[in-house]
């Protein structure tokens, strides 16, 4: 049956039930799997998505009967943390590991790299003799050795960097009718971008029924733009309690591919030997402002140090593996305990590197009672270089301290109105003793980049894009309107050079696919009167004029091995100048 056929057949045959029920109209059919035989693993995540904008949570304006009816089958994680935006959460799932110590405290500025030495679940799962597959959004980087590919995963069907529509993505996408990169190549597809990452799923599932796969789908949606069918959003067109009826219709499209997803679960005979695990990465980004929607009392979204901005949904479905479904688990966890909760749950062996999370698999099955006695930390950085102290959230069961300096009890005060740090100096002294430890132990390599590999037989020619520019001050080009609007800034690419040899290096404003000149007015863009070209490479500094239309300017450099800078500059008859936001790197000899 196809994905149409099914959400115009499923109807009401799939909708919300009480929230204190567990029943299911997905009637699950007899495993074809034994007891014994290791659980496959599908972990979904979406996009801006917070704890609020689901109608399970309390949410009384949107419509997700298929995740609500997910939920009532689940254990839930009520009280569980990612961090406060998306690279750095994605970075702390797949290793277990908090953030800051991969690499990653930012979503651009090559600060969005995860360290090459780092070892991923997908990494894990595939050492364990699992198929893997990744389809939606990596945002760990798009040049060897950080992409999906180069990380675990055998399949991989997604957009370019953190988003549809910015720099490291395909030139022109819009969500509909885009062009992915499959396995590394550029390729068309039709339909809406979430249908197609979970058709994507759907089929590598399909084809891998027979031996265990770990499938990941965390989903670009529902962050901006906010494009969608209408079908999604008309609903909420004139809902006076709505804030952003687009961003609401992306969730309710993201319901009913879930809906799809556990249709062909079923079918196919996995559903009862599977782990599915639904999450969001980051605290609501459009879901509450200024009063309308909601957000479960929570102070905060996106971005914030208080709760709303990092604590998530996330739900866990496994009949076969002994898990008590329809009930909350209200201890504190994150993202940094899937990995080794996971590890335990499939009975493989965790990464070698020391991890940071812990196996929430007796709380799971309920074979304990005790409370956790720990501390987490999370913070938003944003930054080039990591500062003390700022917009982070030191947590235990009882307290959040914000900053190093204010104090609430979540467990009186949920929506942290009240700051109590003058009652309670030794908490706050304890608590920030473990920030110091935390900080010290996650900081050790703060002064360093994540580079980016050039003339490698893994990737050779190489497509940078200022998405990945380290400065430290100034705009950021990360999206591909910044290219349109020919914004006036720059940074450097921290690269390394693969081997010695003769490269070929090609600076342009537009990306080959755009194929436009350097001084083309396009799409309603600004003019780039640029006069010369000037790159800077591993001690070579060269110069070109731009003496007509060319597309891209080609620079001829022998380069050594090792590490180095690259910077470029398109300059103006006046002396102003902005980088090239696209250079493709190819070594020719050598």
């Amino acid at each position: 049956m196809d994905r149409r056929c099914f959400i115009k057949q499923a109807g009401a045959g799939i909708v919300a039930v009480g929230l204190s029920g567990c029943a299911s109209d997905i009637q699950a059919q007899p495993s074809s799997l034994t007891n014994g035989s290791r659980p496959n693993v599908v972990l979904v995540m979406t996009d801006d998505q917070g704890y609020g904008d689901l109608a399970a949570h309390g949410n009384r304006h949107i419509r997700t009967p298929h995740l609500d009816r997910l939920w009532a089958a689940c254990v839930r994680l009520t009280d569980f943390h990612v961090d406060p935006t998306c690279a750095p959460t994605r970075a702390a799932l797949l290793t277990g590991r908090y953030s800051s110590r991969t690499g990653i405290w930012h979503t651009i500025m090559g600060r969005s790299l995860l360290h090459s030495d780092e070892v991923t679940m997908a990494d894990m799962f595939k050492a364990a003799g699992y198929t893997t597959g990744i389809f939606g959004k990596w945002h760990l980087g798009d040049n060897y050795p950080f992409r999906p590919q180069d990380r675990g995963f055998d399949e991989v069907l997604i957009h370019g960097g953190g988003g549809v529509t910015q720099l490291p993505d395909y030139w022109g996408n819009d969500y509909f009718d885009d062009t992915y990169w499959h396995n590394g190549k550029a390729r068309s597809y039709t339909g809406y971008c979430t249908d197609v990452w979970f058709d994507g799923a759907i089929q590598f599932i399909e084809a891998n029924r027979d031996r265990p796969f770990f499938c990941y789908i965390p989903t670009n949606a529902p962050h901006s733009p906010y494009y969608v069918p209408e079908k999604y959003a008309d609903p909420y067109r004139d809902a006076p309690e709505v804030p952003n009826a687009n961003f609401y219709g992306m969730i309710t499209n993201i319901d009913d591919n879930m809906a799809w997803l556990r249709i062909r679960l079923k079918k196919l005979g996995l559903e009862q030997n599977t782990i599915l695990i639904f999450m969001t990465d980051n605290g609501t980004a459009a879901g509450f402002s200024k009063g309308k929607g909601f957000n479960d009392r929570m102070r905060g979204t996106k971005g914030s140090q208080y709760d709303g901005g990092h604590r998530v949904p996330c739900f866990i479905h496994w009949p076969d593996g002994g898990l008590v479904g329809g009930c909350d688990m209200d201890a504190l966890c994150g993202h940094i305990d899937l990995l080794p909760t996971l590890a335990e749950l499939c009975h493989i062996k965790t990464p070698v590197a020391e991890l940071d999370g812990i196996s929430l698999v007796p709380l799971l099955r309920g074979k304990t009672t005790e409370r956790l006695q720990r501390t987490l930390v999370v913070h938003s950085q944003r930054i080039e270089w990591p500062q003390k102290w700022r917009t982070c959230a030191v947590m235990t069961e009882r307290w959040r301290l914000i900053d190093g300096k204010e104090l609430y009890d979540i467990r009186q005060d949920p929506s942290q109105t009240k700051n109590i740090a003058g009652d309670h100096p030794k908490t706050v002294e304890t608590l920030r003793c473990a920030y110091e430890r935390w900080w010290k132990s996650v900081s050790d390599r703060f002064d360093g980049y994540c580079e980016i590999v050039l003339g490698s037989e893994q990737e050779n020619p190489s497509r940078l894009t200022s998405h990945d520019w380290h400065t430290n001050d100034g705009p950021v080009p990360w999206n591909q309107d910044a290219v349109r609007s020919a914004m006036k800034a720059n940074g450097f690419w921290a690269v390394r050079i693969a081997r010695d040899g003769i490269y070929r290096l090609e600076l342009r404003r537009w990306p080959r696919e755009a194929d436009l000149p350097i001084q083309a007015v396009a799409e309603g863009a600004k003019a780039v009167m640029a006069v010369r070209a000037r790159i800077q490479i591993a001690g070579v500094d060269q110069t070109k004029d731009i003496t007509g239309p060319e597309k891209g300017i080609v620079f001829t450099a022998t380069l050594p091995a090792g590490s180095t800078k690259l910077q470029t500059w398109f300059i103006e008859p006046d002396g102003s100048s902005r980088g090239a936001y696209f250079v493709y790197v190819e070594r020719m000899q050598g």
